[in-house]
């Protein structure tokens, strides 16, 4: 199946009009920089650098923008609470959030446009528009006249009536009609110089929607390939960038409107209002996320649903994806000791498809179709995390089969094994997975101490099974000695310690 892409615009899928060699622009509405990342502020970052690593693996050449709206009314207040300047604000908040993109593997954005760095572009853009006839000066402020816009509305399916009605649009006496949008917003008296800018209307600042418009026009052309965002901001921020941009060039803005469905925090309360829900995710900063679980584990919770589900945050399925990636390492640490490599430091290239003598060839190519055909189905990356899990299975069962552990001359299953192995980690790379080993974690007292006492009760432990297994068959010490390792595997489980026997000795890990 070609790869098929969700529209709004047109509410509906369609094969994506781009070959494999394409240059494909993809723009996506960044943060306004005024308080530190909150989880929600990751959910389109990690979806969108995912579907570019899919665009990229297929062969298309992606240029990924995510913009910065450092200048605004919310910084002007935060700074202002803060003793500040805005500057210094959206630069620390800036970075904070490209802390936190970081922290979470989302490597592909090509440029972090400011909404600062093209004042000039945008007033070249309210020239035009106002030339035109579709935007007018009143008071020192500038509006898009949406009465011109003959299609307004579109991107929403709803007349420009029912959207008033339905959001919370700025009150301006300066309108000439109530859903008219600011392109310029005049200096206030007492705001700090640093947010005012020169126009021909006078000092002020822009307004939020045509900044996006400028600056993906200016860094990605007049039509965008794919315009991404939350399905909060479809009204009124993405309808007005619509209008306004197609007003400009005459020229179709986007070719696919991507929505990511929004976050919804679980708890004992569901908040019944979008406001009480921003709230909620604002109290979820990253960086204290990322104190209880790792970033891996968030990641996967952002790819384990459709991006156009919502997706449910809580502690409790955090909990539960965590103990499901656990899987994963403990095979990376058996795949170490068949393989005497680490599993990290593999590409994932694939060259050679061995002869299917082993029944694992097959069974991975299969696993391999099912994970491409969930992605060419408009990214879904849920359905495709659920194949990395079947292919998992499959290549420990077969493990387990070939004894790949402890055989040293079966070459031909071995290589059949790599083989599967290639594939999880070029598959795992498309979804940004697994990109280092987890963080070793401590259970106090320094790292060599811990290691020192828990190989000190696994050599107790040993003694145990060892005494026990010598005992005769009806000597009662027999079980009391077993029940007593038995005892010392279940308050370690207690512990999150997780011991695995083997033939050539006792193993531990933490999780």
């Amino acid at each position: 199946m070609p790869l098929q892409v969700y529209s709004t615009l047109t509410r509906k899928k369609e094969p994506f009009h781009k070959q494999p060699g394409d240059s494909v622009s993809m723009y996506v509405c960044g943060p306004t920089v005024y308080k530190p990342s909150h989880i929600g502020h990751m959910v389109g970052p990690v979806i969108f650098d995912t579907v570019k690593r899919y665009l990229t693996y297929l062969g298309y050449n992606v240029k990924f923008v995510i913009n910065i709206t450092d200048v605004d009314d919310k910084l002007i207040v935060e700074a202002g609470k803060q003793k500040t300047t805005v500057p210094e604000l959206a630069g620390r908040i800036t970075k904070d959030y490209q802390d936190s993109l970081k922290k979470l593997n989302v490597t592909g954005i090509d440029a972090f446009p400011k909404a600062t760095e093209h004042i000039p572009g945008m007033i070249a853009m309210m020239e035009r528009l106002i030339a035109k006839g579709y935007a007018y000066p009143a008071g020192g402020d500038v509006y898009f006249d949406v009465s011109k816009d003959e299609d307004y509305g579109k991107l929403c399916n709803r007349d420009p009536e029912q959207l008033e009605a339905g959001s919370r649009i700025e009150v301006s006496e300066k309108k000439r009609n109530p859903g008219d949008f600011a392109l310029w917003k005049g200096a206030k008296p007492n705001e700090p110089p640093e947010v005012q800018f020169d126009s021909p209307w006078g000092k002020g600042r822009p307004g939020w929607h045509i900044e996006c418009s400028v600056m993906s026009q200016a860094l990605l052309g007049e039509t965008l390939d794919i315009h991404g965002g939350g399905l909060d901001l479809q009204f009124p921020h993405h309808e007005n960038e619509l209008a306004q941009s197609e007003s400009d060039t005459g020229k179709p803005f986007a070719r696919y409107w991507m929505h990511n469905g929004l976050m919804r925090i679980e708890g004992e309360k569901i908040s019944k209002t979008h406001e009480e829900e921003q709230k909620k995710k604002a109290t979820l900063i990253v960086s204290e996320v990322l104190q209880k679980y790792a970033p891996e584990t968030v990641r996967f919770l952002l790819l384990s649903s459709h991006y156009r589900s919502p997706i449910e945050y809580s502690n409790k399925r955090l909990d539960e994806l965590n103990t499901a990636l656990q899987a994963f390492y403990r095979f990376f640490e058996r795949y170490e000791r068949i393989a005497g490599e680490s599993f990290y430091s593999l590409r994932g290239v694939i060259k050679v498809i061995p002869e299917a003598k082993y029944n694992i060839i097959p069974l991975v190519t299969g696993y391999r179709t099912n994970f491409w055909e969930f992605m060419d189905d408009d990214f879904n990356t849920g359905g495709a995390s659920g194949v990395l899990f079947e292919l998992l299975t499959g290549l420990n069962r077969f493990a387990d089969q070939e004894d790949l552990e402890q055989s040293t001359n079966n070459a031909g299953a071995k290589a059949a094994f790599q083989f599967g192995v290639n594939v999880l980690r070029e598959l795992a790379n498309i979804l940004g997975l697994f990109w280092e080993p987890p963080a070793k974690a401590s259970l106090g007292g320094g790292d060599q101490l811990v290691a020192g006492l828990m190989q000190l009760l696994l050599d107790l432990r040993a003694n145990l099974r060892t005494e026990a297994k010598a005992a005769a068959k009806d000597n009662p010490l027999k079980k009391a000695m077993f029940d007593q390792t038995d005892l010392i595997r279940q308050r370690l489980a207690d512990l999150k310690v997780t011991l695995e026997d083997r033939p050539g000795g006792t193993t531990w890990r933490v999780g």
